[in-house]
């Protein structure tokens, strides 16, 4: 499967363009690409637009190693470009009516009732909007209500919508350019806080800033092990012949992140598209709130039992895992042992990038991104991840509380700078531990419940 003629790639923001265009560097994990003589035409500036197989070839490339995104607005809609809506519901007949109405009446939808406690209003809204209804008897969840919708779609897409969703007319139609690439089974959109009342408590606007469900404004390739790892099917148009046999219906959580998993295992790539958005209703009360962020991590072992090479709270390189546990050591010997790790690190870096214009230059900077990286791994271990054990330590430790409290502060204090959250910095830093409080409590209930500690190891990344 090749990219059609007209496919047009863009280098990532973070890829960086060396040794006048013979060379390139980025992607995740990093990587340093060198072009032939044949392919340095074809990047012009940074993009590279596919005129023969030559250009197919190396834009490919580019997108699998992540150094490169497609520009999606520059792409056509594929040959057939029909699509059904699959919404499955459970007790929502006003959410579900404000979705459909922000479908429109021209498009197929298939609203799946998960056994509602009271199925009457919610079949009335979806007929007032003309949508097939298909009752369930049994409450499946998520994932089985969404494969009943599955086996009645007859075209070539299929849309997933939650109820609590609202969706802009522009959305469906920008998802669909992606699969003019033959080999992406799904793409999903940035997903952003809808405006209720309900979105403005505490609560409610920190989720606007920090939602577990938006990942981010950058385009990518939803890969495990890279900044998005995964992706939500709260809304994702997927491609119907590469979903094989749907959704998980043994998981209900994280089967979204499942059937994303398994598609790439079995050679389909994923998209992250933020240039358009789905409006989704947080939780905007403190109890629902904790207690869905509680339900996440609980997906954890169900998941490292699917995929235990994908699962991992952190991953580190071997150089980084020992700078990281120099520093959190606290000894005299820290530093200095911190130290040789990273100038040891940058001579090694500088082996390979021989060739490039200032390699100790570049490979230093490498290496100081690398130890950032790996801090901040460190610190979410510490505060989400690991939290039982972080508060046993400090009830002993005295390097353990300062190291938690270093960790607590930081990431707040880098995040709320980066993000301009639209909450103060004391509710927001409580917000932020809360939810790593629930989240890590639902890993570890997931964790004893499984007798398994795979979901709470972080794995170590074998080097290029």
């Amino acid at each position: 499967m090749t990219l059609p003629l007209g496919f047009v790639v863009a280098l990532d923001r973070d890829t960086r363009v060396l040794d006048g265009g013979r060379t390139l560097l980025g992607g995740s994990p990093l990587r340093l690409l060198r072009l032939t003589r044949r392919a340095r035409p074809l990047l012009t500036g940074r993009t590279v637009h596919v005129r023969d197989r030559a250009g197919a070839l190396l834009a490919d490339r580019l997108l699998e190693a992540g150094l490169a995104h497609p520009v999606v607005r520059a792409l056509p809609l594929p040959d057939d470009p029909r699509y059904t809506v699959v919404v499955p519901v459970r007790d929502r007949p006003r959410e579900l009516d404000r979705l459909l109405a922000s479908i429109g009446p021209d498009t197929p939808v298939i609203v799946v009732d998960d056994a509602s406690t009271h199925r009457a209003p919610v079949e009335a809204a979806a007929a007032r909007h003309g949508a097939r209804f298909v009752p369930l008897r049994v409450n499946v969840g998520p994932a089985g209500a969404r494969n009943a919708g599955l086996r009645l779609v007859g075209t070539p897409y299929v849309v997933f919508v939650d109820s609590d969703v609202v969706l802009p007319k522009d959305t469906v139609p920008t998802l669909l350019r992606h699969f003019c690439d033959p080999r992406v089974a799904l793409a999903v959109p940035r997903v952003t806080a809808l405006e209720t009342p309900g979105s403005e408590t505490w609560i409610g606007r920190y989720e606007r800033t920090r939602s577990s469900l938006d990942l981010g404004s950058r385009p990518a390739l939803v890969r495990p092990g890279t900044p998005v790892s995964w992706a939500s099917t709260a809304c994702a148009v997927a491609r119907v012949d590469a979903l094989g046999e749907g959704f998980d219906e043994r998981l209900r959580i994280g089967e979204d992140v499942d059937i994303g998993w398994r598609a790439i295992k079995s050679g389909w790539r994923v998209r992250y598209e933020p240039s358009v958005h789905a409006a989704h209703e947080h939780r905007g009360r403190l109890g629902d709130w904790f207690r869905r962020k509680a339900a996440y991590g609980t997906g954890a072992h169900p998941l490292a039992e699917r995929h235990p090479e994908f699962i991992a709270p952190a991953v580190l390189a071997p150089w980084s895992g020992a700078f990281v546990l120099a520093l959190v050591a606290q000894r005299r010997w820290s530093l200095p042992v911190a130290g040789a790790v990273g100038a040891t690190t940058v001579l090694r870096v500088c082996r390979k990038l021989d060739g490039t214009e200032h390699p100790v230059r570049l490979a230093s900077s490498l290496t100081a991104m690398g130890a950032l990286g790996a801090l901040a791994q460190t610190s979410a271990l510490l505060t989400r991840h690991w939290w039982p054990l972080t508060v046993a330590g400090c009830t002993i430790s005295r390097r353990a509380r300062r190291a938690t409290a270093l960790a607590a502060v930081a990431d707040v204090a880098l995040e709320y700078l980066h993000q301009g959250a639209a909450l103060d910095p004391l509710r927001y830093g409580v917000a932020r531990r809360l939810d790593d409080l629930a989240y890590g409590a639902g890993v570890w209930w997931s964790a004893i419940k499984g007798r398994s500690t795979a979901a709470l190891r972080p794995r170590l990344r074998q080097p290029r």
